[in-house]
């Protein structure tokens, strides 16, 4: 096994541990969002996920805890008219799951020599996902139930000029060859989409952009919340004044009724690539700022923080055509359903994982949040979930044609 899957593998505990280590004991059997398991399921699953995977079915190991492999071996996405009704009771102990987790660890980096490649990037790309899945639920925790961290770091008050960037006609490559390296069942096949012209805003759209919509009777976003007259923001740890110039947090259904509203629309995921990895030179590049790989502190993206910045904080992050933060400080909603590319195969081993999901009811999102995982900055990569789902980190940006 090449030494860095080792180190990428021992990375990815370290960032899913760390957020357990900011947990208080009692906050494991809580739900914050209603229509996720309660936290104790992720303690265990992590690790079932790597078992089920890497040992059982790529290797055919014995099972040694054949329950603990079923119960935790996969999440929910019920809509609100089908929540989950498990109580604590329901669940084993800390003490019973953490020892499960060790033999499991264990097991695991004595197989890693034998492991394919492929299905160990797979475990390794699913905990860093977790990672910042767990982060979005720690962030609807009451503060009570997690341990003080870093407090959220006031915003550039000086407001960005948000200018309509105009992206001339072409073809934007989507998804990936499978000799391209390890991707995800819907990342292939790769193919192209020609787009015609259209201008898009340099800048995602801001809370100061937002509050003039609920000034006009719109419903606030999930993440605000208004005490004495203010409107402020819910961090990771502290409820802090709503930052004007950070990007808004909002549902699909949200984005697109602000888009009727200003009279224009979501990007398609066609144009998100365009505007974020086309070029003047007609080439297409890797990442919106070029082909180099991402560098620490350059953007709002791998564990950078727990909570946005200003919408024009990382220059070094615009593209070709000036556009803003396409990666990074917030995934971005686009007005394309999530479905599978022409060729679609199903992954073996993890059939459920995008086909599920191809139902009429989940939008493509692009791009990247603060808590996102340089290794899933890549171009194809692509992310989902219901439009009425307020708890993630979604920003938005709009077009017109």
């Amino acid at each position: 096994m090449p030494e860095n899957l080792t180190t990428a593998l021992n990375d990815a505990r370290s960032q899913t541990d760390h957020l357990f280590s900011i947990l208080c004991p009692e906050g494991l059997y809580e739900r914050p969002v209603p229509e996720r398991h309660r936290l104790i399921f992720y303690l265990g699953h992590l690790e079932a996920f790597d078992w089920n995977h890497i040992a059982v079915w790529a290797l055919a190991e014995p099972r040694f805890h054949p329950e603990f492999d079923r119960l935790f071996e996969a999440g929910i996405d019920p809509d609100s008219s089908n929540l989950p009704t498990d109580q604590p009771a329901d669940w084993p102990s800390p003490q019973q799951i953490c020892s499960y987790n060790q033999q499991v660890r264990k097991r695991i980096d004595a197989l890693l020599t034998r492991a394919p490649e492929d299905i160990v990037w797979m475990a390794i790309e699913h905990r860093l996902m977790h990672a910042e899945t767990l982060a979005y639920l720690w962030q609807n925790l009451p503060y009570e139930f997690k341990i003080a961290g870093i407090p959220a770091a006031s915003v550039d008050p000086v407001k960005p000029v948000n200018t309509p960037m105009e992206i001339p006609g072409g073809l934007a490559t989507l998804g990936r060859d499978r000799e391209d390296g390890f991707g995800w069942d819907n990342e292939f096949g790769k193919h192209f989409a020609r787009v015609p012209a259209f201008c898009i805003d340099r800048y995602k759209v801001t809370n100061a952009d937002y509050m003039e919509f609920v000034k006009q009777g719109a419903k606030s976003p999930h993440f605000w919340t208004h005490r004495n007259g203010q409107w402020f923001s819910r961090g990771m740890f502290e409820v802090y004044p709503l930052q004007p110039n950070a990007p808004v947090y909002v549902t699909h259904n949200e984005a697109s009724e602000y888009a009727v509203w200003k009279n224009k629309h979501l990007p398609t995921e066609a144009q998100f690539h365009r505007a974020a990895y086309g070029s003047r030179e007609g080439l297409e590049h890797e990442y919106p700022w070029g082909n180099s790989e991402p560098e620490p502190r350059q953007g709002a993206f791998d564990f950078s923080g727990w909570d946005t910045v200003s919408v024009a904080a990382t220059p070094k992050c615009d593209s070709d055509y000036g556009v803003a933060q396409l990666v990074g400080n917030g995934w971005e909603w686009t007005s394309t359903l999530f479905e599978p590319f022409p060729g679609f195969e199903p992954a073996p081993n993890y059939p459920g994982y995008s086909q599920n999901f191809f139902d009429g009811n989940h939008y493509v999102m692009k791009g990247a949040s603060c808590r996102t995982s340089r290794r899933l900055l890549r171009r194809s990569f692509r992310n989902w979930f219901r439009p009425d789902y307020p708890y993630v980190y979604s920003t938005f940006r709009l077009v017109e044609l």
